[in-house]
């Protein structure tokens, strides 16, 4: 345990004072000139931004040209107070800081004595007359006002220009998505400007919290716990990089000088709800009730020095959507086919036969008959036929005894849903799946003579037990009913620390967690349901035999019949994502030139175990007779698949550097301009699982795989399969024009000064791939 210990320390110790990490700002910047009346600039002001909500003072002067700027505010709104001797105090208030926000704030003084003051209110547009970088914020304000089922922040993503919603092709129920996120909500994947749905990158307080599975957003905190979030949609500047798409960052509320608190419940239920057009008539609505409630607190632990803020919100949900199928007949059950006799012959008339002289001597023995009974080729049943001489099953009547030992055990326990339909069609919201979702964060901020610091903590619990196993596909029954589990954590820490009155660093460590274990079955197993009990032969190694992968998890196994399904879930996942991040942002303001950089590494680590059919999977599509169920009751699959555990400890490494130059060419006219390099390691197995094809190379680790199949760690083909390529560069261009007339034609047609921003950009960019690739290179046994 010590050894444990020591080991998690030193690797805690390496990664914080391994090399900086930028990854986003969560701060935004104000920049002006200080004039007099005349239009004289004015030096060594005192220009102060006071924080509205926590009362921090953040102090700066101009230099010899007037110039100031304060080139890291935290998000929230701030008063401007500015002052020089022999003026009066200027006051500007209301000024709105967002995510990567930069402001032009020109202030003029007049004569007079500092105790006057004069007080201007902050226009409520705002145009982006500085940055180049495309993209809208949202406030909390803004999404807490609009119904959001589910309120999640990512339903609003798609309201931005250019997004375009990832839809998908699933039933939308929660917990049957492949790699879900925390709650079962939205993970966020969208198109943005035509860039893949895995090309975004998901930040919280400027943390990455991308799960690399599928590139989609890990945690999704309580919509009444984000101050904002802001998507950059194009010409990122340098300190952006691993994702093409979109820049998706969310800031967390903190506390203030004073108490606030508050709560919420939203009610969704049946009553309110319409019924089902598939219902039948005399049906009663279906099941449907969400709660969901929770609520904020946040204040001063110390007035000015330390303020804290929490969130809570709880999710609970039941749901018994209409499900329909349509099924064999109660008839059929029974082994009498003759309401569907017809579908003994193909589609031109011809019946179907025995296929092979082998089968034909297994239902010879079962049904008791002398040997050359029943012969290769013999049809099952025509039109008229009566007599077993001519047809194996006369009357279109597959007797009990014809029955395989599988479909006699499985019938006897009533593992399959009947209806007494006239058309056979079964439709029930009798079922239902329940959801619970508890998630929290707190943060804690501090202010101190040594800078800035905060730390902040998210945790997500969800549970989901549900009967329908396969993605809502499966004709629900309780024997089959499962449970999907998945835990979000996320820890983050960020250090703000002035240096003077221009230059500001960011540092920041966070460690983001997702465990998920889906699909794990609730019904259909154990000793009752053993492979041996319903029939099958076992174990391996038998005539026919077969033994289930995971002998925890042995129960009925997944059948897949041409209407409907039944059975355990096909797929049981366990998987553990660890991401670690250390960044670091570097800000200076020289003269007219606002100068960032930094350089950026972050480790991921994936261990997944996958079961696929661990039961073995069968389909019957009447290949045999010409109907599903009849092959069933015969014994008679088209198909049958077992796949070995997958084991997967993916692994993957990120680094960057980069530079940024924000330059004031005129009062008007700024250039941005920087370079990025990053090298993005292409995701690998511990083990040396992975394989792919060089033609015409031979493996050297297994000699008797074909020519061109190769294995991580053959000679020439790296763990990674794919070289690191670390010639990445990424140059990033920008101007922003904001048109200064104030009169005539040009006046009206820009609304004057700071009205009106014309902005122009290109760069080059590299994305990240998510893990999932590594599905496709699992190496099979040789």
């Amino acid at each position: 345990m010590r050894a444990s210990i020591h080991i998690r320390l030193t690797t805690l110790a390496f990664l914080i004072f391994v090399s900086t990490f930028t990854w986003a700002s969560i701060t935004g910047s104000v920049s002006g000139v200080v004039t007099d009346s005349s239009g004289a600039v004015i030096a060594n002001a005192q220009v102060v931004a006071i924080d509205t909500q926590t009362g921090i003072r953040t102090s700066v002067t101009t230099d010899a040209k007037g110039f100031y700027s304060f080139p890291s505010l935290p998000v929230g709104t701030y008063d401007l107070e500015i002052s020089q001797v022999g003026f009066k105090t200027f006051r500007q208030t209301g000024l709105v800081i967002d995510t990567n926000s930069a402001l032009r704030a020109d202030a003029t003084l007049t004569v007079g004595t500092a105790s006057e003051k004069i007080e201007v209110s902050t226009d409520s547009v705002h145009v982006e007359t500085e940055s180049t970088q495309m993209g809208e914020v949202i406030s909390g304000k803004t999404m807490t006002a609009v119904p959001l089922n589910g309120r999640a922040f990512t339903d609003l993503l798609a309201l931005q220009p250019g997004v375009s919603p990832y839809t998908s092709t699933d039933t939308g129920m929660a917990g049957i998505n492949d790699r879900p996120v925390d709650g079962g909500l939205n993970s966020g994947s969208q198109s943005v400007n035509g860039q893949r749905e895995a090309a975004n990158g998901f930040m919280v307080n400027g943390s990455n919290v991308e799960e690399g599975k599928t590139n989609g957003a890990a945690i999704i905190p309580n919509l009444d716990s984000i101050a904002e979030f802001r998507i950059i949609t194009n010409n990122f500047d340098a300190e952006y990089g691993n994702y093409s798409g979109g820049q998706i960052n969310v800031v967390t509320k903190s506390g203030s000088n004073n108490f606030h608190g508050s709560g919420f419940e939203f009610l969704r239920n049946t009553a309110l709800d319409a019924k089902n057009y598939f219902s039948n008539p005399g049906d009663p609505t279906p099941v449907f009730r969400q709660n969901q409630f929770g609520g904020t607190f946040g204040g001063p632990l110390v007035k000015n020095k330390t303020f804290f803020f929490i969130d809570y919100q709880g999710t609970r949900q039941t749901q018994a959507p209409t499900q329909t199928a349509t099924l064999p007949s109660l008839a059929n059950f029974g082994g009498d086919f003759t309401d569907s006799a017809g579908s003994f012959a193909d589609s031109q008339g011809n019946p179907f036969g025995v296929n092979g002289q082998g089968f034909a001597d297994v239902l010879n023995a079962r049904m008791n008959l002398p040997a050359g009974t029943i012969t290769d080729g013999e049809p099952y049943y025509f039109a008229g036929c009566a007599d077993q001489t001519q047809c194996v099953f006369p009357n279109a009547v597959i007797p009990q005894n014809a029955w395989s030992p599988v479909a006699t055990k499985m019938l006897g326990l009533g593992l399959f849903p009947q209806t007494s339909s006239p058309d056979n069609l079964f439709i029930t919201s009798a079922y239902a799946q329940k959801l619970r979702d508890d998630k929290a964060g707190i943060r804690i901020d501090q202010n101190t003579r040594f800078g800035t610091l905060f730390g902040y903590y998210f945790v997500d619990d969800y549970l989901l037990n549900s009967p329908f196993p396969n993605g809502g596909a499966t004709v629900p029954a309780q024997n089959f009913a499962y449970n999907a589990v998945t835990a979000g954590r996320a820890q983050m820490i960020n250090y703000t620390k002035n240096f003077g009155a221009f230059a500001v660093n960011e540092f920041r460590f966070s460690y983001v967690r997702n465990a998920l274990v889906l699909a794990t079955p609730q019904g259909g197993v154990g000793s009752n349901f053993s492979l041996s009990n319903l029939g099958f032969v076992t174990p391996w190694g038998a005539a026919g035999g077969i033994s289930p992968i995971q002998p925890s998890l042995e129960g009925v196994p997944y059948m897949v019949f041409n209407d409907f399904q039944i059975g355990v879930p096909q797929v049981s996942t366990r998987q553990y994502n660890n991401s670690f991040q250390v960044l670091d942002n570097f800000s200076k303001v020289i003269g007219t030139h606002s100068i960032r950089f930094g350089g950026s590494f972050h480790y991921d680590q994936i261990n997944e175990r996958n079961l696929a059919a661990e039961n073995g999977q069968y389909g019957f599509s009447g290949s045999e007779t010409g109907i599903d169920f009849a092959d069933f009751l015969i014994g008679s699959p088209d198909s049958l698949t077992q796949a070995s555990p997958q084991l997967l400890d993916s692994r993957s490494k990120y680094y960057s550097l980069y530079a940024q130059d924000s330059w004031r060419v005129t009062s008007n006219l700024v250039f941005n301009y920087g370079l990025r390099w990053e090298a993005s390691m292409p995701w690998y197995d511990t083990q040396n699982k992975i394989e792919t094809i060089i033609p015409g190379k031979q493996s050297v680790k297994f000699p008797g795989a074909p020519m061109g199949y190769v294995m991580a760690g053959d000679p020439g083909v790296p763990r990674t399969l794919g070289p690191t390529r670390w010639n990445n560069f990424s140059p990033r261009l920008g101007l922003a024009y904001s048109p200064n007339s104030s009169s005539g034609v040009l006046g009206k047609l820009f609304g004057g000064p700071g009205r009106t921003s014309i902005r122009v950009g290109a760069g080059l960019y590299y994305t990240s791939v998510e893990d999932l690739s590594q599905f496709l290179e699992v190496g099979d046994p040789p």
